[in-house]
């Protein structure tokens, strides 16, 4: 029986396309492992999903100021020499990195084992972990055309982005009863990535009645950012965080507000939900969120609305033309030329996986 590691943390974005993956490694009969941070997100994941799961140290890799990144680089010294201590006793044939700051000591980690390692960016550009652990990898699986271009040509492979087999299997009927809703409005599932957006809390609140009138709501607020108020409000649930309903909820829902992450909007793209992305500024991010909303707005799948321009009357207007237009853009999902990643990164796992 071969052995594989995954990697990968952060946020849920870095986790989510490693189940897809190993879901079917299990079934293929590969031991899967998994080494993360001790309070990432990534630990009660991984966890859920019947993974045995190793924490290691790890410090955030940051691009701008902060006092943190003098004691950092110590914790990644330290995951680095866990990590090769890991992979010495649990000799994987191959380690798959989906990014994010803890990746970075288990690449190392690998490379100093001479283990094979595969990457996944899920962004257009590469985030700073994958840019630091890429020179160190086998391949590097990518999710956007355009992403050919950041990676050198003869380690980059366009794979598309692993969908998670579960996110299918979502009943509508089930949703409804959930959330106390009907068919006769439109349901727009509206989130903010992993921990929310008071910004976009915002706006959907502030004129919360005008949007009834037309609308159903399921709000992923996050954690700590429920409105006592509105619990007992008609058409609007919310939750700080949806794991094992989420397929219920999204095959309820017609339409959906997001920020614009990788996973989530290829998620959103294979259901296809017709989107209103809310891309993290360039003050919030490298800007990497506003190139995939950007992408998916020119392949007709989303309309963006940047964060500058969020108001609650811009939102509800934009809403309401998404809502007017959502059968074009469920055309243009339709009738994307789909890759099927899963099977396409299994491939490389076999391919360039160390024979034991």
């Amino acid at each position: 029986m071969k052995t594989i590691v995954f990697t990968g943390g952060g946020s849920a974005g870095h986790v989510t396309p490693n189940i897809a993956l190993m879901n079917k490694l299990r079934q293929q009969g590969w031991d899967i492992r998994y080494i993360g941070s001790a309070t990432g997100i990534e630990k009660d994941i991984i966890e859920r999903e019947g993974v045995p799961f190793y924490p290691i140290s790890s410090g955030k890799l940051r691009r701008y100021f902060d006092l943190k990144n003098f004691k950092d680089p110590f914790k990644v010294l330290k995951g680095v020499y866990e990590s090769y201590r890991l992979l010495r006793r649990l000799k994987p044939a191959i380690v798959f990195s989906k990014g994010g700051f803890v990746s970075v000591p288990v690449v190392l980690g690998s490379r100093l084992n001479h283990i094979p390692v595969i990457i996944h960016e899920s962004d257009m550009t590469p985030g700073l972990a994958n840019k630091i652990s890429i020179p160190m990898a086998t391949k590097v699986c990518v999710t956007f055309p355009e992403s050919l271009r950041h990676v050198q040509e003869d380690k980059a492979v366009l794979t598309g982005l692993p969908i998670r087999e579960g996110i299918f299997s979502g009943k509508a009927m089930k949703g409804y009863q959930i959330c106390d809703f009907h068919s006769q409005k439109p349901v727009v599932m509206v989130m903010g990535g992993s921990l929310g957006s008071q910004v976009i809390n915002q706006a959907v609140r502030e004129q919360l009645g005008r949007l009834l009138n037309q609308f159903q709501i399921i709000h992923i607020c996050g954690k700590g950012n429920i409105d006592q108020e509105l619990l007992n409000k008609r058409g609007y649930k919310q939750f700080e965080y949806i794991a094992d309903e989420l397929p219920d909820m999204l095959a309820m829902a017609d339409l959906v507000i997001s920020r614009a992450g990788a996973t989530s909007i290829y998620e959103f793209l294979a259901l296809e939900k017709p989107m209103l992305l809310i891309p993290l500024s360039l003050q919030a991010s490298r800007g990497d969120q506003i190139l995939n909303a950007k992408s998916f707005q020119k392949a007709g799948y989303a309309d963006v609305l940047p964060v500058e321009e969020l108001t609650s009357d811009v939102l509800i207007g934009r809403l309401e033309a998404l809502n007017a237009n959502r059968e074009t853009y469920k055309q243009a999902m339709a009738s994307r030329n789909e890759t099927n990643a899963v099977s396409a990164i299994i491939k490389l796992i076999e391919t360039y996986s160390q024979t034991k």
